[in-house]
């Protein structure tokens, strides 16, 4: 476990126990918030990666990290304003928010294979957590259809990214 993985599984860690810490699960709007959080703590972690790196593997992994999640946060952006809901912010999107930007902050301070290394293994890390709390408390709890829907057609692209994530860790070892 590198140093930076107590800071980020932190932050996941209410990620993946959403349900739990609301005793019926979150609701649409705290949905939304953990959602664009999500998205917003790996967009930002991309940006990072894409000045720090001298990896062509990682630069792009990372460049498309930014796109992709943004991605998703515009469809987001999108439906809720469609639906006419505020995200509401919540302890988990808070805790996310906080973590990565703990995450971040540890991350400036390496360079080169231990920056590749370390962000590599948080982005691993990251969407495996992700992916778990959209199976048992996302999607779950999505009380809207369009909301649920999006939730379900954005999971493959985490699992890709997962599985990219994955690869470029093998290569750094």
């Amino acid at each position: 476990m590198n140093k930076s993985t107590p800071l980020l599984l932190s932050s996941l860690f209410a990620l993946a126990l959403a349900a739990p810490a609301h005793a019926a699960g979150p609701n649409d709007a705290q949905i939304a918030a953990i959602v664009v959080a999500a998205n917003a703590v790996d967009i930002d972690a991309g940006k990072q990666a894409e000045t720090k790196t001298k990896n062509k593997d990682v630069r792009a992994f990372a460049e498309r990290m930014v796109a992709d999640h943004s991605g998703v946060n515009q469809q987001a952006t999108a439906l809720v304003q469609k639906l006419h809901v505020t995200p509401e912010d919540n302890d988990t999107s808070k805790s996310l928010t906080s973590g990565g930007a703990a995450t971040r902050t540890r991350l400036a301070g390496l360079s080169g294979k231990a920056f590749d290394k370390a962000y590599v293994d948080n982005e691993v890390t990251y969407h495996q957590t992700v992916l778990d709390a959209l199976d048992k408390t996302l999607i779950p709890n999505a009380s809207n259809a369009e909301l649920k829907a999006l939730l379900v057609k954005v999971r493959p692209a985490f699992v890709a990214h997962l599985e990219h994530a994955k690869h470029i860790q093998a290569e750094l070892k």
